[in-house]
């Protein structure tokens, strides 16, 4: 991973087989786009990128990965590294999604409710391989299990738990930012990079246009996961050359 450019990993959503997009994580906002996974997934490798994000949002929901053939489907046909999330809970689920093709799993719902089996998978499976995914509300508390649960618990507080505990990578989204088109909370990513120097940030959520994206990177964000400003062209693949290795 190139770490003196922020790394550009594009998010494809995945819901009932389909490539989706939500408002702040709001079902009832749900837009489907007519893309292939798979298709999709090669023009992103064409274009120079290296990791792609998928979020099983079935999986999510049901709490357990439900999409895993999109992922060996990806996997076969591209080179490209898979981030896989949603749903994965068990050190059973880390298998399947690393026999699937993944290389690297975010997860957030188990860290919640389960911090010492969290704990364990970056010791077993490597700091390299585990990101914490910390999704937050305005009032920076903890929400998880797809956004549909909130918990007393403070963005901070929670990083900095497993930070102690070798936590390297940690996906951060402020979710009333998510596929609105408004920009990301910088002063949120700020605030983290003040507070862990050493925790590389994947900033998610917000992302309107590659300044945004120049932004975070002169921030030393190490990467930045966005989707729907693809997906509705206000960002082309063309214009992401200057971020590549």
């Amino acid at each position: 991973m190139n770490a003196k450019k922020i790394q550009i990993i594009p998010s494809i959503q995945i819901y009932k087989g389909k490539i989706i997009r939500t408002e702040q994580g709001d079902f009832d906002t749900l837009k489907q786009y007519d893309k292939d996974p798979v298709s999709l997934a090669k023009s992103f490798e064409d274009s120079g990128i290296k990791v792609v994000h998928i979020v099983d949002l079935d999986g999510t929901k049901k709490g357990i990965p439900e999409n895993l053939h999109i992922v060996e489907l990806i996997s076969q046909y591209t080179s490209l590294e898979i981030d896989f999330t949603g749903g994965v809970n068990l050190d059973g689920d880390v298998n399947h999604v690393v026999e699937a093709g993944a290389h690297y799993i975010t997860a957030g719902s188990v860290a919640v409710e389960n911090k010492d089996l969290f704990s364990s998978w970056i010791i077993s499976y490597g700091r390299e391989k585990i990101t914490l995914s910390a999704d937050a509300d305005q009032n920076e508390k903890i929400v998880y299990r797809g956004w549909q649960k909130q918990a007393d618990l403070d963005l901070f507080e929670h990083i900095e738990y497993f930070y102690n505990q070798g936590l390297k990578y940690a996906k951060v989204t402020d979710i009333s930012r998510e596929g609105v088109l408004q920009g990301p909370n910088f002063e949120l990513y700020q605030k983290l990079r003040d507070k862990f120097p050493n925790l590389s940030i994947l900033a998610s959520g917000g992302v309107r246009n590659v300044d945004d994206i120049r932004r975070l990177n002169d921030m030393g964000m190490f990467a930045v996961i966005f989707g729907k400003a693809l997906y509705e062209e206000k960002i082309k693949l063309s214009d992401l050359k200057e971020f590549m290795a």
